[in-house]
């Protein structure tokens, strides 16, 4: 039953997609729009296709991609020490609440003047902003998550001799996958989108730059069709990331062995 509902969840999704790319192919070709402002599917295909084969996209994409996977694990593994020491203490507990209340709702590219001051304007201010965007949400819904384990489950530990290492590794952060995972899904949205804003304003960091500083350079060579590409690049992306990898992962642990939220 519930196979059937995603598949037909999905024909619909596709569907659309289908929908809107026809309304687009006829706004650029018959719609009587300048090619500059709105350029046909072929010509977007034309311009990915040759930005992959010929152009620098290729590796800008791998280094956006690096650079966003270095932010973010070093966010998770933050994330993770400030939750369990929030546990330890109640002094901890309210300095990183104090730190969330202060941090989650700040944007990252509001800090970029101080960035650029503090690390410059290399691949340490990128980083910097992606662990501040990945950080705060991953945090929160971790805290949460040990804040859910019943007591009976840490009972249970020390009834069995457990380590405190080994109650804080096998039972808070196992049971808190569901919570962890979630965190790091909307951390990933949020440095993605902080990413490409940073890429856009610091420019060509890195050898040839991230796949914002591609957009950017499309739009000031007024290479709509490139704008174009570089955009669905970026969607694809986080489209391609977040179905498919985060969907797997959840399959092969939190679904695999009946987690849920607590």
């Amino acid at each position: 039953m519930k196979t059937t509902k995603k598949s037909k969840e999905k024909l619909i999704i596709i569907f659309w997609i289908f929908v809107m790319l026809i309304i687009w192919q006829l706004a650029a070709t018959i719609g009587g729009i300048s090619s500059l402002l709105l350029p046909s599917i072929g010509d977007v295909a034309a311009a990915l296709t040759d930005s992959f084969l010929h152009g620098d996209l290729a590796y800008q994409l791998y280094y956006s991609l690096r650079v966003i996977l270095i932010g973010i694990v070093i966010a998770i593994l933050s994330a993770i020490l400030l939750a369990f020491a929030a546990q330890k203490s109640m002094i901890m507990s309210g300095l990183v609440k104090v730190l969330s209340a202060i941090g989650h709702p700040l944007p990252a590219l509001a800090l970029l003047p101080l960035i650029i001051v503090w690390f410059g304007t290399g691949d340490a201010s990128i980083i910097a902003i992606i662990v501040h965007s990945a950080l705060w949400p991953i945090l929160i819904n971790l805290n949460s998550g040990f804040q859910a384990v019943p007591q009976i489950y840490l009972d249970i530990g020390r009834n069995l001799e457990l380590s405190p290492l080994e109650i804080a590794y096998e039972i808070k952060l196992k049971a808190s996958l569901p919570y962890l995972i979630s965190g790091v899904k909307i951390a990933f949205a949020r440095s993605w989108r902080a990413l490409i804003g940073a890429e856009m304003v610091f420019g060509a960091i890195g050898l040839k730059g991230g796949i914002g500083w591609y957009i950017f350079k499309q739009r000031t060579f007024m290479n709509t069709s490139g704008l174009f590409a570089g955009i669905i690049v970026v969607i694809l992306v986080g489209l391609l990331i977040e179905r498919i990898l985060f969907d797997s992962i959840e399959k092969r642990t939190v679904l695999k062995w009946g987690q849920s939220k607590i």
